[in-house]
């Protein structure tokens, strides 16, 4: 076997038909998730996008804390099943749950019906990946493992990068062909499932449904006596008065109580946690951060770039959010392969501990500012942070499981994602609902500052708007579109009548608000916690040291 310090494609050249072909399945299904991925939040809970759902922060954060919990738990225990019943079978049934899933969001616009949409697609997704890594794992050798990974992150990124230009595309069309047209796209994959031979998973091919599903309980749950202490845990965070975050942060370091076990797999499943929190926060509120603070104005016209990539704003002609992103995906594209290979050498550990701090880093500095500039820096950086962690987080499950687990180990990855998300997903609710969001911040002022509060009549409001110096036509006419019978100055017209009765534009109303309530605080606490996995990592690495292989 060749060592790990052959020439890079020369290790490229080693991988098999399995290995290319799961690899452009891959990037299929990541294309039609990141068409809808990039542009949800905006769908969901942006006031002012024209035919969204209008949902607030905080339900945002509840979806996406079901579609968390489903998407990454559901692989512990699909995993064992692709490894008994093979990888294609279980690529094909998810195929069939994400199509149901595009086509039932793109019908749902009341809470419950959209959530419990969205969830059928994380099911789908769920299903998707064991199937996929675990033919990947068995297509890879210990060492080519680094280029194999970096190569499969690649790919991924590659539909990540295609995803927002469609989703830009489709959305111009109307909101629904967003969704049809991710589900024409990820039918595709019927297609490829015939295209290469079944990879055999090496292990016991002979269980029931239920002889799997208790293995792999069993392997979670040990030692036996914390199922008590999780239980008694829970329960008491329903009796006493605690915060409904806290309450669901509770329970989930609970039930990860019964996965810590005394080995190494559990142990660094709970560090990952932290930054899986800290990384989903990309894609959960840095959208509508960037929708409703960043002033990318600039780079539009030093770049003179063109209309697909724009989006005219009250504010003026901005950078789509989505290509504001599609920076991170970029980057992996052109340089996770190069960076995997460089790193091949250090640590798995170690590449992890500089990605989670590099990361972190990138994090504060995308939402420090309002500079369209700094923002994209900040964005790049984490995505440098990414390339060094996540490839080597599945690399290491990868090379630690024993023969014949492997898609049990890589849908063991997924807890701590499940655990990151789902919490963050609250957590980032709640936090950008009372620090961030630009329209309950222009509520939060109108209020302390003019006095419409939710109690107000029509005629008060008309009569407040008058005092503040409007004329009472124009009076009249600003209340009449922002105002709601019951709820007084609408969530979605808050920020527009600011400006009326401030006299000011939208980006003097958006300056004014920034300076007032300083939303870029909101993103120190993120950054904290992934320091602080970071240092986890650190003191893990030391101990790991003893334990392993000092290549590992």
């Amino acid at each position: 076997m060749k060592s790990r310090t052959q020439h890079l494609f020369g290790q490229i050249a080693l991988f098999g038909r399995p290995f290319w072909m799961v690899n452009v399945m891959e990037m299929i299904e990541r294309l039609a998730y990141y068409g809808v991925r990039v542009v949800i939040p905006i769908y969901i809970a942006q006031a002012d996008e024209i035919n969204g759902l209008h949902f607030t922060q905080i339900q945002k954060g509840i979806i996406f804390f079901y579609w968390a919990l489903v998407q990454s738990l559901v692989p512990m225990f699909s995993g064992g099943f692709a490894d008994r019943y093979g990888y294609k079978r279980t690529i094909a049934l998810s195929i069939t749950l994400n199509i149901a899933g595009y086509l039932l969001m793109a019908t749902q616009r009341e809470f419950y019906p959209f959530l419990f949409a969205c969830c059928v697609l994380a099911l789908g997704t769920a299903i998707f990946k064991p199937g996929i890594q675990g033919t990947l794992v068995q297509s890879i050798s210990k060492d080519s493992s680094s280029v194999g990974w970096g190569m499969f992150y690649m790919v991924v990124n590659i539909g990540g990068f295609l995803g927002p230009p469609l989703a830009h595309f489709l959305y111009g069309i109307s909101w629904p062909a967003v969704f049809y047209g991710c589900a024409a796209i990820i039918s595709l994959n019927y297609l490829m499932l015939l295209t290469y031979k079944e990879v055999q998973a090496g292990g016991d091919q002979t269980g029931t449904p239920w002889t799997i599903f208790k293995t792999t309980c069993v392997n979670m749950v040990r030692p036996w006596w914390l199922i008590p202490a999780a239980a008694g845990t829970i329960i008491l965070s329903f009796i006493l008065p605690l915060p409904g975050s806290i309450r669901v942060g509770t329970v989930l370091v609970s039930l990860g109580m019964l996965i810590i076990r005394t080995t190494r797999v559990g142990a660094f499943i709970w560090l990952m946690s932290g930054f899986w929190l800290m990384f989903m926060q990309l894609f959960d509120i840095l959208p509508n951060f960037i929708v409703d603070w960043v002033d990318s104005s600039m780079i539009v016209q030093s770049l003179n770039l063109p209309s697909w990539m724009t989006d005219v704003t009250p504010r003026g002609t901005m950078i789509t959010q989505e290509w504001m992103i599609n920076a991170n995906s970029g980057l992996i594209v052109l340089f996770v392969v190069f960076v995997s290979y460089m790193v091949a050498k250090m640590r798995r550990l170690t590449s992890i501990l500089l990605g989670m701090t590099i990361s972190a880093a990138g994090l504060v500095a995308a939402g420090f500012t309002m500079s369209g500039y700094l923002c994209l820096m900040g964005i790049l950086l984490f995505s440098i942070g990414e390339m060094l962690a996540s490839p080597k987080m599945n690399d290491y499950l990868g090379v630690i499981a024993p023969e014949g687990q492997k898609a049990l180990y890589m849908g063991y990855a997924n807890i701590p994602l499940a655990i990151g998300w789902s919490y963050g997903s609250l957590m980032g609710g709640e936090v950008y609902d009372k620090m961030g969001d630009k329209a309950n911040l222009a509520l939060r002022y109108l209020e302390s500052n003019f006095g419409f509060t939710k109690s107000l009549s029509i005629e008060d409001a008309v009569n407040k708007a008058q005092a503040a110096g409007i004329d009472s036509l124009a009076a009249v006419n600003a209340v009449s579109e922002a105002f709601v019978q019951g709820e007084g100055i609408s969530r979605s017209g808050a920020t527009a009548f600011l400006g009326t009765i401030s006299n000011m534009d939208a980006a003097q109303v958006t300056k004014l608000l920034w300076d007032t309530y300083h939303p870029y605080k909101l993103w120190y606490q993120f950054a904290a916690i992934g320091i602080a996995s970071a240092i986890g990592v650190a003191i893990y690495a030391h101990f790991a040291h003893k334990w392993q292989s000092k290549d590992i």
